[in-house]
């Protein structure tokens, strides 16, 4: 298996950190929380433009996947970034939609998910009743158990740790297919979506760390940084061995994923906790190396260290995931 990303692979990254940089987040982090989608989606726009929901709608319903491998470097940008709004649910139920293997249900939707027309949102009822920033989507999908529907409402709106996530309860709707084809499609787009949040994770993880070590080359105490303090390159250093032994599980995952292996599902889920358990760190860390500061709603590093919990339970909690890496049922 390679491991190792090709220059247009690097490059995708690259560019797509640069748009982002360009962009201000954290005021459509803020925004978004108040209920004004207007930022973020302007934000979306411009990632539609990039392709990046085009990687996972294949090439017959006007997209350029599905490309795992491509889609987790997307996801780990956007996590550096932490830019909100359904993106996982936009791309678990691209992925959802092909592999049901109805073209009339995909061909109604996919092509606006590839250019970014559609936002979506997904709910598997097996994994929990909500729908994440359901107000904010053109469509709500859920499934409950062989039976795929199409919301007729996003419900009212459920307080999150992360004021960047939304959460609802979709109620009612259209039945649009049932049977063990909608089941096999859902486990194929609970794997995506628990990929892409565990690439999410990551960069969100790297953001935490990189953020803390500006901080504590720049903090002093008894007249030195104290980034100086063993104790602290201690902490930190504990922190990049995490994030560094996450990053090719995920990479890993995403390439077995493409391949179809028939351990795909553990990998996903292998680097599901082990990329969401690094950010959690990652943002313990920061908390604890700030001080008092970090935990102010004012700091925009408070908008990264909340979303870093909730991404650790989403699509897989910790311990679903073990259970599923040591061979037990979903």
């Amino acid at each position: 298996m390679r491991f190792l990303l090709d220059a247009e692979q690097r490059d995708f990254a690259r560019s797509l950190d640069g748009l982002l940089t360009s962009c201000d987040t954290p005021a459509a982090i803020r925004a978004w929380a108040a209920g004004d989608h207007g930022p973020a989606q302007a934000v979306r726009s411009r990632l539609a433009e990039a392709g990046v929901f085009a990687l996972a709608v294949p090439e017959k319903h006007e997209g350029l996947g599905p490309l795992p491998l491509e889609l987790a470097l997307a996801f780990e940008v956007l996590g550096r970034h932490a830019v909100p709004g359904p993106l996982v649910e936009t791309v678990a139920a691209a992925a959802l939609l092909d592999r049901l293997g109805d073209d009339r249900v995909a061909g109604d939707r996919l092509p606006g998910i590839a250019s970014g027309k559609s936002a979506v949102s997904l709910c598997l009822t097996s994994l929990g009743p909500f729908a994440l920033d359901a107000d904010a989507a053109d469509a709500v999908f859920v499934v409950d158990g062989d039976t795929l529907r199409l919301a007729a409402g996003a419900g009212p709106v459920q307080p999150s740790a992360d004021p960047g996530r939304r959460l609802s309860r979709p109620s009612g709707g259209t039945v649009l297919a049932r049977g063990a084809a909608v089941t096999a499609a859902a486990g194929y787009a609970a794997d995506v979506a628990a990929l892409v949040t565990a690439a999410q994770s990551l960069g969100v993880g790297r953001a935490l760390l990189a953020r803390t070590v500006a901080y504590v080359t720049r903090r002093t105490q008894f007249g030195v940084a104290i980034g100086s303090f063993q104790a602290v390159k201690h902490r930190l250093a504990d922190t990049l061995l995490a994030l560094e032994f996450a990053e090719p599980l995920v990479h890993g995952a995403a390439l077995a994923l493409a391949a179809g292996d028939d351990d795909a599902g553990r990998a996903v889920a292998a680097a599901k906790v082990t990329a969401g358990e690094a950010a959690y760190g990652a943002a313990r860390t920061a908390l604890q190396l700030h001080g008092a500061v970090g935990y102010t709603d004012e700091l925009d590093l408070s908008l990264w260290i909340r979303k870093a919990r909730p991404l650790r339970d989403a699509w897989g909690t910790p311990a679903a995931c073990r259970a599923r890496v040591m061979g037990a049922a979903r």
